[in-house]
């Protein structure tokens, strides 16, 4: 692609970016909060501000739902050109519930900018994640008018952040529709400030609720304890069998494989992590390995007596929801076995132990090489002046990416986004860095311009 033609898309990116960001104010102050079956109106308000958006532009444009699902939006747009490949850009238009209103700075749904020169961010719910993937995908198709290089399939999902659950049916039932030659799924992030990624692999889960019950029912600690077992102290017990003496997860089975060698400083992990400052890292091995490609298992809840209030008893029965975050080339189904296994060989002292399977998803390795990833690789580079793009792990998980992958296995599926390490996705005062976002723009726009020439 000539200088020209670069300079030329950069300077339309900021013609539309105004207008671009005005639209990602509206659809951010729509409180599409999918988790909450009290603004499901909501959400199918936000379904209908993307409907708008994309058929102003000249798409056909519908809403769908599947298995009873909250709604999503398919739009497509053919090119003038002959023979021109079909690419269908991913993002969701649902968002985390924002949580206690006291932690943000600005109201959560007033989207609301703040900082100073290049390091200014737009704050709010889905500011980032992820309205301004829809946003991103708005401003590239601007950038090009109507004179696209490429077919584009929009596919606007509503249910991303409750897991997903309706879209292998969306998948099956609008299987043709969605047919394409290159996925660009916008709902991950860059390396750093200024450091292009594309994500090439992801950890799935397993989540597991165990109840440990020693007791029929609560007795008196002063009277039984020494003999009788309480439940909080079996099921810690057992928790702590999960891990070595070093953090590594001790759970025969699960799979843990090798990860780029990209260098992630001390003081930035301390940084980002928000660890205090005694606190020493768990596992072993490099740190990309330990947060993208080898198990994790955290405990993310507690069912028991408050602290506070607390009676002088032995609690009869203790549950905690494990979070297992399984390595690329590990399934949902046996890494769900192993563990099960595990809590079944060292509960101890003869408890009860019930487990529940509460949801997983798929981990996802993509083999990033071929054409269009050469093409979006040189995009990242010309819009972040000169800036190779790095092949990037997230140890959090997507599992609809999985979905794709077995749906569309022809397809060239780039994972990308518009979110940096400060961004606070799921968090309070999450932020849209904007310079950031006007480079992802201008990266989509190339990258359309580069798949209309091979």
């Amino acid at each position: 692609m000539s200088d020209d033609l670069t300079t030329d898309l950069r300077a339309r990116v900021r013609d539309v970016l105004p207008g671009v960001r005005r639209d990602l104010e509206a659809l951010v102050r729509i409180e599409s909060v999918s988790a909450d079956p009290e603004r499901a109106r909501e959400v199918q308000r936000s379904a209908e501000a993307v409907l708008a958006l994309f058929a102003a532009e000249g798409f056909e444009a519908q809403i769908t739902t599947a298995e009873g699902g909250r709604p999503a939006v398919i739009a497509h747009k053919r090119s003038h050109r002959e023979d021109a490949q079909t690419v269908l850009l991913y993002a969701h238009h649902d968002v985390q519930p924002e949580n206690d209103h006291t932690d943000w700075d600005s109201p959560p749904f007033e989207p609301t900018e703040r900082g100073s020169a290049n390091g200014k961010r737009l704050y709010a719910r889905g500011a980032a994640d992820d309205k301004a993937g829809i946003a991103a995908h708005l401003g590239a198709i601007r950038v090009h008018g109507d004179d696209l290089p490429v077919n584009v399939v929009m596919f606007v999902e509503g249910e991303e952040e409750v897991g997903s659950d309706s879209l292998p049916a969306l998948l099956r039932q609008h299987l043709d529709d969605l047919r394409a030659d290159v996925i660009v799924i916008a709902d991950s992030g860059n390396w750093d400030i200024g450091v292009p990624a594309l994500t090439t692999s992801l950890r799935g889960l397993v989540r597991l609720d165990v109840e440990v019950r020693t007791l029929t029912h609560a007795v008196h600690s002063g009277m039984w304890g020494g003999l009788v077992p309480d439940s909080l102290m079996a099921l810690s017990r057992l928790i702590a069998s999960c891990h070595d003496d070093e953090g590594n997860v001790a759970v025969e089975g699960l799979y843990a494989g090798p990860a780029a060698e990209v260098d992630y400083p001390e003081e930035r992990l301390r940084a980002e992590s928000g660890a205090v400052a005694g606190v020493r890292w768990i596992g072993s091995g490099s740190s990309v390995e330990r947060l993208w490609t080898k198990p994790a298992l955290s405990v993310i809840g507690l069912t028991a007596p408050k602290a506070e209030g607390s009676s002088n008893t032995l609690v009869p029965a203790a549950t905690a929801r494990l979070s297992l975050r399984i390595a690329p080339g590990d399934s949902v189904a046996s890494a769900r076995d192993a563990l099960t296994r595990h809590l079944q060989q060292h509960v101890p002292w003869g408890a009860e132990l019930t487990i529940r399977f509460v949801d997983g998803g798929e981990a996802t390795q993509i083999d990033a090489t071929g054409p269009a990833y050469d093409a979006a690789r040189a995009a990242f580079a010309e819009a972040w002046d000169g800036t190779d793009p790095i092949d990037m792990g997230v140890g959090g998980s997507i599992p609809f990416i999985a979905e794709f992958l077995d749906a569309f296995p022809e397809a060239s599926v780039l994972v990308t986004g518009v979110e940096d390490p400060d961004t606070r996705a799921h968090g309070a005062n999450e932020g849209l860095h904007l310079a950031e976002f006007e480079r992802v723009i201008e990266a989509e726009a190339l990258l359309l311009a580069k798949l209309g020439e091979l």
